[in-house]
């Protein structure tokens, strides 16, 4: 496909073409009217003009009619002579009929008329009168008249067929015109279509390209096809991509050495702290052990916070061949046993209803979503405070939701919190803050399922956090599956 050099003169082009066949259909309407104009000016003036000879021809004949009357009355020669003047007239309006497209008949008819004429006047003028002259003057002239007369209905004829002939061509010009503009429209609507779909078809590659960057998808090559502007900048966005692979590329390969880096030393200082939490080297004063509960406590939260980094640059690489059938009340369950110990250790209690919610996806994954949840109410919910945890499926969604009595979270927070590194208030009793990639990674898990994940109002209008997550219903359930209400912390 040829593309000009410039979008904008590309997008005159178009518009150039889609404007040649309605040039085209408003030029030949306006030929044709001309046309029009043109054979209704030539078809009135020639029936006025027919109309105008036949009445001055038969009113011609009837004078001479007369004329011959009175001569062959007074006999005077005077008479004779004004015949030949009115004559003169007579035949010059015969030969301005002649002139005129006339039908057959009436054409012989005008002919009959001139020769009439002539034989009448031959007669007149004579030199020798025979005794049956006047009878066959009077009747020769008489029909004459008759003749006028009918070349006067001729006239009238011709008027009549002008008329017919201007609504036929009329008619003619209205159905042309209507199928000319039928296919005009047709045309340049093809042609707008054809033009808008090639206009579309660079600026849609280029959205697309944006799109694959803004999610950091940087694996397909960026080709966009146009004008010569569109197809560099296209380039450009290409370069732009490949520049954006190298750098994560990069990105990933330092976060990787530097927490291999990291992780050696950290877990002999971890190490370390534990011998002496468990007094190998003597027994510890007071003061010594509260030394050590802080540097083993800080390497924990500084060992999560590494584990936490890399998992989180590890969420794109998705792995669609991990998918399976995944119960989200089992990993519900699952969770909260492994958070029973720190649940009991701050007396909240959990309630979970969980209802068989059936979603296919990576079990690890949702997990780590799930996870991350119960592990955020359990560090923001109060002391012997409460965490309620629900699984169900409706409108072709599977949802598990975990809601909590602590502070909740902000309006102005809720979407900011999914955000990398952000950390919102401090927890409640003094509890050290996360590494704030817990939010980011459970929502990448839960985009890369092709759900979501969002902070509601808790339903029953209480104070805390409520974090519901959606994925799309996996397959129908064929076997029941355990619901119901299980209960563990602290003991009331």
């Amino acid at each position: 496909m040829y593309y000009p050099r410039s979008f904008l003169k590309f997008i005159l082009l178009g518009f150039l073409l889609v404007s040649l066949p309605l040039l085209y259909a408003l030029a030949e309407l306006t030929l044709s009217l001309d046309r029009l104009v043109s054979q209704s000016r030539d078809e009135v003036l020639q029936t006025a003009q027919a109309a105008r000879t036949s009445r001055q021809l038969f009113e011609q004949t009837t004078t001479l009619e007369r004329v011959v009357r009175q001569y062959l009355i007074l006999e005077d020669q005077a008479l004779v002579d004004d015949y030949n003047r009115l004559r003169q007239d007579f035949q010059a309006s015969v030969r301005q009929l002649s002139q005129i497209p006339l039908e057959g008949a009436y054409r012989e008819a005008l002919k009959r008329l001139g020769q009439r004429e002539d034989a009448l006047h031959k007669l007149l003028t004579a030199p020798r009168r025979s005794a049956s002259l006047p009878i066959e003057l009077a009747d020769g002239y008489g029909r004459l008249a008759d003749d006028a007369q009918t070349m006067l209905t001729a006239s009238s004829a011709l008027t009549q067929e002008a008329i017919e002939r201007l609504q036929d061509t009329a008619a003619e010009g209205r159905e042309k015109w209507f199928w000319l503009a039928l296919a005009t429209a047709a045309i340049a609507l093809a042609l707008a279509i054809v033009f808008a779909v090639l206009i579309a078809r660079p600026i849609r590659q280029l959205d697309q390209a944006i799109r694959q960057m803004g999610s950091a998808d940087f694996s397909q090559a960026i080709e966009v096809n146009g004008p010569q502007d569109l197809r560099y900048l296209g380039q450009r966005l290409e370069w732009l991509r490949v520049r954006l692979a190298e750098l994560e590329q990069q990105q990933n390969r330092f976060l990787r050495h530097v927490s291999h880096e990291l992780k050696t030393p950290l877990t002999a200082v971890r190490e370390g702290a534990e011998l002496l939490r468990d007094e190998v080297g003597g027994q510890l004063t007071r003061e010594q052990r509260d030394i050590v509960r802080i540097v083993r406590e800080n390497t924990l939260s500084l060992q999560k916070l590494i584990e936490d980094l890399l998992k989180y640059h590890q969420t794109r690489a998705f792995e669609p061949a991990t998918l399976g059938p995944v119960m989200l009340g089992d990993i519900a369950r699952r969770v909260v046993r492994e958070h029973k110990l720190a649940a009991l250790a701050r007396g909240i209690t959990i309630d979970t209803r969980l209802e068989p919610a059936l979603v296919v996806g990576e079990a690890d994954r949702l997990r780590t979503i799930v996870d991350n949840l119960v592990s955020n109410a359990i560090k923001y919910a109060p002391r012997a405070g409460r965490i309620d945890i629900r699984a169900w499926q409706e409108g072709g969604q599977a949802h598990i939701e975990v809601s909590d009595n602590g502070p909740g979270v902000d309006a102005d927070e809720r979407e900011r919190i999914f955000d990398s590194f952000f950390q919102g208030k401090a927890p409640p009793g003094g509890r050290v803050k996360g590494s704030g990639l817990g939010l980011a990674i459970a929502r990448e898990y839960a985009n890369s399922h092709g759900g979501r994940i969002a902070v509601h109002d808790r339903s029953d209008g209480q104070r805390g956090a409520c974090f519901r997550l959606s994925l799309p219903q996996g397959a129908p359930l064929d076997a029941p599956t355990a619901a119901g209400a299980a209960s563990v912390g602290h003991p009331s």
